[in-house]
């Protein structure tokens, strides 16, 4: 059965549930009131009557008062119309109703006149009956609301693990591509590092396909990552190069999202170091000084070339942004990047989680 064929099955049954403990209700109510001895034609008759005037009030307020005035916050117009809705609701009970019946009935009541105690008691009791439908009503809103809320957060979700699956998969490559690279020029030189750099690799790469599939680690991981990278990266590297490379402050026992500074770094190292003998320089910088807050800074020189990739170079920092847009709060984070003289700097604010 479609869902929603289920959904109008079960609403009607509760409409038809709510009025058949309604007119059980009158029939008590007129029973014990009138000091009757037994149920009768006249008792069912009286309580239909005025569940008929009620149920004026309740879907006149339902269907059309609260959408067209309460919802749109017309609130004077919405007490306007209420009021002669109940006052009406009264009226039908009383006059079009009840008293031809008293008298088709031979009731031993007689009304030659306008009653105002029993009008009262009708507004009243319509009033009741509106303000607890009304109340039903916006707690069923409430539910579905919270139901639909809940389903938007799960495919926001959903949305956001296929982006972070996309974007690592589009990390990981890049980042092996640059290491192989690496070891691959030692290794035409037959150097005696190359071993130990593979061993090194393979421990990078672990991190990368195994721990990192969190979408947040121990911060002392991802660090221990940053300094297993930077050495391997330092193979790339004249001798004469000067890499600053320090932590200021005790490391938080925080977490962090995991490879948010692998393609800052891989950038100063493939991108940097032109080549300016004496003047070439990366500097990298981890800052805890401020609680549960995390400053990163990290800049080298650069040449602009002729030949330079604009369309695949700084991939991996788009796939920053777009891992801190997805996984931090706005207000949670700062990213800022400088061309300048030269030089590229990249400086990273970011509340721990």
């Amino acid at each position: 059965m479609p869902r929603t064929v289920l959904y109008n099955r079960l609403k009607i049954g509760g409409h038809v549930i709510f009025w058949l403990a309604s007119i059980a209700l009158m029939l008590s109510f007129f029973y014990f009131n009138e000091k009757r001895v037994h149920f009768d034609l006249v008792t069912l008759v009286k309580a239909l009557i005025t569940n008929i005037g009620f149920a004026v009030a309740v879907y006149v307020n339902l269907y059309f008062l609260i959408p067209r005035f309460l919802k749109e916050k017309n609130y004077i117009f919405y007490i306007f119309w209420l009021i002669i809705l109940l006052t009406l609701s009264s009226l039908i009970i009383q006059f079009l109703l009840l008293f031809p019946l008293r008298k088709a009935l031979n009731f031993k009541e007689r009304f030659t006149s306008f009653d105002v105690n029993l009008h009262s008691a009708y507004f009243f009791a319509s009033m009741i009956y509106v303000a607890v439908t009304s109340f039903l009503k916006f707690i069923k809103e409430w539910f579905s609301l919270q139901d639909l809320n809940f389903k938007l957060a799960k495919i926001e979700q959903q949305k956001l693990e296929a982006e972070l699956k996309t974007l690592k998969g589009q990390l990981n490559p890049h980042f092996l591509f640059n290491s192989l690279n690496n070891i691959y020029s030692l290794a035409l030189i037959k150097s005696d590092k190359v071993p130990d750099l593979i061993l090194q690799l393979s421990d990078l790469m672990r991190h990368i396909i195994y721990e990192s599939k969190e979408k947040y680690i121990p911060l002392e991981k991802e660090l221990e990552f940053v300094n297993n990278f930077i050495t391997l990266q330092k193979i790339r590297v004249p001798e004469n190069v000067l890499i600053k490379y320090k932590i200021e402050g005790k490391v938080p026992s925080s977490k962090i999202a995991p490879l948010l500074f692998e393609p800052f770094i891989d950038n100063a190292f493939k991108h940097g170091l032109p080549g300016n003998e004496g003047e070439d320089f990366i500097e990298i910088k981890f800052n805890f000084e401020k609680e549960s807050i995390l400053d990163f800074f990290i800049s080298n020189n650069f040449e602009e070339r002729e030949n330079w990739d604009r369309k695949n170079s700084g991939i991996g920092i788009s796939n920053v942004k777009q891992r801190l847009k997805l996984l931090y709060h706005q207000n949670d984070y700062s990213l800022t990047t400088n061309k300048e003289n030269q030089i590229f700097s990249v400086y990273l604010q970011l509340k721990l989680k």
